[in-house]
């Protein structure tokens, strides 16, 4: 129910400079787990111009869509790293908001300061 609304606030994607013609307001395609194989599902991304690319229950394996889940499994895990947003601690979501912004500036410290192989 709420993929439309999830696709709708993804921000405009910048191509590189000098690239003709105006910047994407969505991406070309979207990889999805079984979760999402539902036809209006499928049909809500067809009519906005997205190609759908959802792994179908019973049918196909969703390993290989683990390349492309990998980064996002990734980034949720380096920020359950910090113990404060996970278990969360604050009742107030500004505060766990301020926290979360903390916990993500951390992690790009980290590997900005990580030293080049």
């Amino acid at each position: 129910m709420l993929l439309e609304a999830l696709v709708d606030a993804v921000l405009p994607i910048k191509g590189p400079r000098g690239r003709p013609g105006r910047p994407r307001k969505r991406p070309a395609k979207l990889h999805g787990d079984k979760g999402y194989d539902y036809p209006r599902c499928r049909k809500a991304l067809r009519r906005l111009g997205i190609t759908p690319r959802i792994a179908r229950r019973g049918i196909e394996s969703s390993e290989r869509l683990g390349r492309h889940r990998y980064v996002a499994e990734r980034s949720l895990a380096w920020l359950v790293g910090y113990r404060r947003p996970q278990v969360r601690y604050e009742r107030r979501a500004d505060i766990l908001l301020g926290f979360v912004y903390l916990a993500c500036a951390l992690i790009c410290l980290k590997q900005l300061n990580r030293p080049k192989v």
